[in-house]
């Protein structure tokens, strides 16, 4: 009895071990794939962002308008941003200060007036050194709804 108790714990384990090295293997492509889609390398500063477009969906009339977009430079020199621009004043970007080193990651922040009620969209010209786009245009959207009337 014990024989089979510990061939079936070893063919247990064996199976347990088998399937940890098979999961092992599926990352490493992933991984190995993931890192073929990476950004492209540029020859001077680049800006990269994860988004270019910040949905706030449906947001309550007051609520918190602050959002951010993150980028990266994938160039070989510092990224530096000389200016960010709201389209109107109830959008205020905020920007780093100091150069972005190539591979680094920044942010740049948006501050949307959620005291306007409706649908909006907006957006945020971002001046740089980047190679081949000296400007960007992000973009925010979404709608501030209006306060509940009050009950009688």
């Amino acid at each position: 009895m014990k024989k089979i108790l510990t061939l079936a714990l070893l063919l247990v384990l064996g199976v347990t071990s088998s399937n940890a090295q098979e999961t092992s293997k599926v990352t490493k492509k992933i991984k190995a794939k993931t890192a073929k889609i990476s950004t492209p390398k540029v020859d001077g500063a680049g800006m990269v962002f994860m988004n270019e477009t910040i949905d706030y969906g449906t947001v309550a009339h007051n609520a918190d308008g602050k959002r951010e977009f993150v980028f990266t430079n994938n160039g070989n020199k510092p990224l530096i941003i000389t200016n960010t621009q709201g389209s109107c004043g109830c959008t205020v970007p905020t920007s780093p200060k100091e150069p972005i080193a190539p591979g680094a990651k920044g942010v740049i922040g948006v501050k949307y007036a959620t005291d306007r009620v409706g649908p909006f969209t907006k957006t945020v010209t971002v001046t740089s050194n980047a190679t081949g786009q000296a400007t960007k245009t992000l973009t925010i959207k979404g709608t501030v709804l209006a306060d509940d009337a009050p009950k009688s």
